[in-house]
């Protein structure tokens, strides 16, 4: 109802490709035309007039052929045609015309038909002349007392609207509606009438409802909303009056629409900060989401749950209903589970931290070997990675969950292995306990690894944290069991020639090496009948990834290698094993270094894996200590310092985060006292009226209140030069989907300037959605027109027009002003974000578009200028802070971004400063910006060119 306010014109789609017609026709059309052809003439009189045309020879025309028409297409137009019509003259007298047009009025109120009686209703609501809505009143009147609802429900709508806007012509409206309202049975029609009341006469709205509360939960929906309305406007208006709706409300959350439980849940966390009353409507919130089918219904009652968490004394009662939060994880749509994830996990506590990772891990098995959704190994990463946070920051959990993670190094998706991988490195750094069951675990499952990059990570942990001389043994019988029969060479050439039959390698496939006491090799063998038949598949893990040229792995194999050698030289004492074990490591090296500059894989070794792995054979021939110490404890110790830092950072924003939140109340604001209230009276902590004020100027955070009237100033746009004849310059409001140009519009002549209109047009992704009405301004007035202009994606924008006139008596064309373009910023819909190195290096290999933009600054500092960057584009660093500290003369740095279209934009800054010419000596380098549109890419780089030459040292 608060939307009747303002007048809003039916708004019709045009072809582009229609001819306008002739004047002369159309009347002909009128006058003589069948119904269908004086249909399709009034059509093309409404577009006209909608497009700025005076046609007012016509009207006396449709007044005297059209008008007495009883077709109901043509009675439907007509209303839309007297909308829109001049219904004064330009003295603003009405034209003598609309007499007749009023007892056509007068007639259709009293049609027998329904739709017509409503329609005309309908249209009566949007009449701004008093003097044609006067002689209707009785006929409006009858028509609440119509059988039909549908008369009934648009007449209350006219008699609010006709109250609202000129209450003389029915000062006894609000007891008119009120009886009504008593005796009415149809929903819609006591909707409209108890949203009148509460609009016009809040006292009779609230004497009404305290007659029937105790029936409110038998009300129709659509009623119910409306009254959880009205309790929400009074009780903050009233506080007292607050025990008198909560019960009420209470009942309103038990509701069967979805629209009541929710708007009631959201009204009760306002009125009130009970415990019972945030679990209650929590518990509603969590109904809904689970209840609901639409994913974007689902989203935004999260949202609400999200921000109930942010508030400090509402977040342990949230934390009681985790496990009811996680069944939201039944729903199929990722983005919702995400978020689900990520608000169990920040309720995260001691209490509940174990029933959770018992849902988590019931969770994960679910996933595995199922396929039916796209989305599945996707979430299967997500759950890794709640896990492996629930385990960092309760390692009491991290020997549940390991053994259940491990099964996944064999999965099919390397995402989720590799998170697998991630995690399990750093419980085994981190904690010493867990290690000998992460060893075995991990020695079981090894053989099953399929992925190349899981697979050396793999080796990596084995040969870093295997300190036995039992597990060590075990290593090699891995590595011997996944390399297959050596030397390698020689074997492939064998089975190449056919010497190999295909079944003795079956019987040897899976070949198990034991030490024996006396340090020597004894091989079993075990018949598998399940090996699978082609040449390809047949080959071991290892060998296959040597033969698909993947020789980066036998790099991190000799490296292993080495390690274990090294360690079991110092566990053993006695001379022949150690001699045995360190020629087994050497013998594998050097047949995969053979095979490598051989020509049976697929692609050569490259000169840096022979580099490395002609290193390993050095040292283990050699054994000399610093390499030692090299390879088993400055290894062990980076990792360690990479985890520590690691760590700081999560707490530093954990920290700053917990922060943010901890500040309810600024040093600014008012002071509120606690000891001056009555006990019965548990006012809000919330300003309602400044809470509105920011959601009706796009401010949702209270932090923007404070530079509210700043931030406005900033975005207005001058339009046209101050010695213009018309004056005009626009404030320009960027919301998530759609931007407002609020234009202000200043005469500044000695004459009349009638039909002043704002004609705008766009560049880009940008779409007018409606065309701004005309006005009449009086000399040296002023006034404001609002443009609505939809954003389709993120790109920059060009919005352009002008503004056309006539003056009052004048007989020349009509008077144009060209406006200055309107540049809409990339930067307003793009917003800082995070991803994993992972995520950022696999969306840069996705994305299609780059843009390359060479550093042309003035600045002379690496770190001064990254920051720049950062500043001139909403983006968010990845790289560690620690990572870019110091000076070396070179950065490199991931940059990261994404829209509130859900588009990402990534960026990777590589920038020197050439020491040799001295301190002074400017930047160079490139930025790469990749994106996957290309509107985004180009937008990027010309805001990074752009801010380059403004940038100032």
């Amino acid at each position: 109802m608060t939307a009747t306010r303002n007048v809003c014109y039916t708004l019709i789609n045009v072809p582009m490709d229609m001819e306008p017609p002739s004047e002369v026709r159309l009347k002909m059309d009128l006058e003589k035309g069948q119904i269908k052809a004086k249909t399709e003439a009034l059509k093309k009189v409404i577009i006209m007039i909608l497009n700025g045309e005076k046609l007012p020879g016509l009207l006396m025309t449709i007044i005297r052929f059209v008008l007495p028409l009883q077709d109901h297409t043509i009675k439907k137009l007509l209303l839309v045609f007297w909308e829109i019509v001049p219904k004064t003259t330009p003295d603003g007298k009405l034209l003598q015309e609309m007499i007749l047009v009023c007892d056509a009025y007068r007639k259709d109120l009293q049609h027998p038909n329904e739709f017509i009686r409503g329609s005309t209703l309908r249209f009566l609501c949007k009449l701004k002349e008093a003097e044609l809505l006067e002689p209707l009143m009785p006929a409006i009147r009858a028509c609440l007392e119509h059988r039909h609802s549908y008369v009934r429900r648009n007449a209350v709508l006219a008699i609010y609207t006709i109250y609202r806007n000129f209450e003389h012509l029915i000062p006894d409206a609000p007891e008119l509606i009120r009886n009504f309202l008593v005796n009415e049975k149809d929903a819609s029609c006591k909707r409209n009438a108890f949203m009148m009341l509460i609009h016009a006469d809040q006292n009779r709205a609230l004497d009404f409802l305290s007659t029937c509360i105790d029936q409110v939960h038998t009300f129709g929906d659509i009623l119910q909303l409306v009254i959880v309305e009205l309790i929400y406007k009074v009780c903050h208006a009233n506080p007292s009056e607050r025990a008198r709706f909560i019960r009420c409300i209470y009942n309103l959350l038990q509701s069967s629409s979805p629209a009541v439980k929710y708007e009631a849940a959201g009204t009760l966390v306002t009125l009130s900060n009970a415990p019972t009353a945030i679990k209650a409507a929590a518990q509603c919130y969590i109904d809904l989401i689970i209840k609901e089918s639409d994913n974007n219904v689902k989203l935004i009652v999260l949202d609400r749950l999200i921000e109930l968490k942010e508030h400090p004394t509402h977040e342990r009662v949230l934390q009681d209903l985790v496990m009811d939060i996680l069944r939201v994880l039944s729903a199929p749509d990722l983005e919702v589970r995400k978020k689900t994830l990520q608000l169990a996990l920040d309720l995260i506590s001691s209490r509940n931290v174990e029933e959770l990772v018992i849902v988590l891990k019931k969770e994960v098995i679910k996933t595995n070997n199922v396929t039916e959704h796209e989305d599945t190994d996707r979430y299967r990463q997500l759950l890794v990675r709640t896990l492996h946070t629930c385990s960092v920051r309760f390692p009491d959990m991290a020997a549940n969950v390991i053994p259940v993670l491990m099964e996944f190094l064999s999965d099919s998706n390397e995402a989720a292995a590799a998170d697998v991988l991630e995690f399990i490195r750093e419980a085994i750094q981190r904690f010493d306990s867990l290690r000998p069951l992460i060893i075995e675990k991990m020695l079981e499952v090894f053989h099953a690894i399929r992925a190349v990059k899981i697979y050396r990570g793999a080796l990596w942990i084995l040969g870093e944290y295997c300190i036995t001389k039992d597990d060590i043994q075990s290593v090699m019988t891995e590595v011997r069991r996944s390399l297959g029969e050596i030397p390698i060479v020689e074997n492939e050439i064998k089975k190449e020639l056919g010497e190999v039959k295909a079944g003795d390698e079956v019987m040897t496939a899976p070949v198990q090496r034991l030490v024996t006491e006396m340090g020597t090799y004894v091989t079993q063998s075990a018949l598998s009948s399940s090996w699978p038949s082609k040449k390809e598949e047949d080959r071991p893990p290892l060998r296959g990834f040597l033969m698909d040229g993947n020789f980066y792995v036998a790099a991190s194999l000799a490296t292993t290698l080495t390690k274990l050698a090294l360690r079991y030289v110092s566990l053993v004492q006695d001379k022949r094993k150690q001699n045995s074990f360190v020629a087994e490591s050497m013998l594998i090296m050097s047949t995969v270094l053979h095979l490598g500059k051989s020509v049976l894989p697929k692609k050569p070794i490259t000169d840096d894996d022979v580099d490395r792995i002609s290193l390993c054979l050095k040292v283990l021939s050699e054994c000399p200590p610093l390499m030692h110490d090299i390879f088993n404890k400055e290894c062990r110790e980076s990792l360690s310092r990479m985890l520590t830092v690691k760590l700081e950072e999560e707490k530093l924003s954990q920290k700053k985060e917990s922060k943010k939140r901890s500040i309810a109340v600024q040093a600014d604001d008012p002071i509120f006292f606690m000891q001056l209230t009555a006990k019965n009276e548990l006012t809000s902590k919330e300003d309602q009226f400044q809470l509105s004020l920011l959601a009706a100027m796009g401010n949702t955070q209270r932090k923007e209140a404070a530079d509210a009237l700043a931030s406005k100033l900033n975005k207005v746009t001058q339009l046209t030069g101050f010695s213009d004849p018309v004056y005009a310059e626009a404030y320009v409001h960027v919301n998530q989907y759609n931007i407002v140009l609020d234009v202000l519009v200043v005469n500044q002549t000695s004459d009349t300037l009638q039909n002043c209109t704002l004609e705008l047009a766009t560049l880009g992704d940008l779409k007018l959605v409606e065309k701004p009405s005309p006005l009449t301004l009086a000399p040296h007035d002023f006034a404001n027109i609002k443009a609505n202009i939809k954003v389709a994606s993120t790109e920059n924008g060009i919005i352009f027009g002008n503004i056309v006139y006539d003056v009052s008596g004048a007989g020349s064309d009509r008077n144009c002003v060209v406006l200055s373009d309107i540049h809409i910023d990339i930067m307003d819909y793009i917003q800082p974000a995070s991803c994993t190195d992972a995520e950022f290096r696999q969306m840069w290999a996705e994305f299609e578009w780059e843009n390359k933009v060479t550093v042309n600054t003035n600045m002379t500092d690496l770190n001064e200028y990254l920051q720049h960057i950062l500043k001139s584009t909403n983006m968010k660093c990845l790289t560690p802070e620690k990572a870019s500290s110091g000076f070396c003369g070179f950065m490199a740095a991931n940059l990261y971004a994404r829209s509130i279209f859900g588009e990402d934009a990534l960026a990777n800054v590589s920038i020197e400063k050439p020491i040799h010419l001295g301190p002074d000596a400017l930047l160079s380098g490139h930025i790469r910006i990749r994106a996957k549109s290309q509107g985004m890419a180009l937008s990027l780089g010309d805001k990074l060119n752009l801010s380059q030459k403004k940038s100032r040292t």
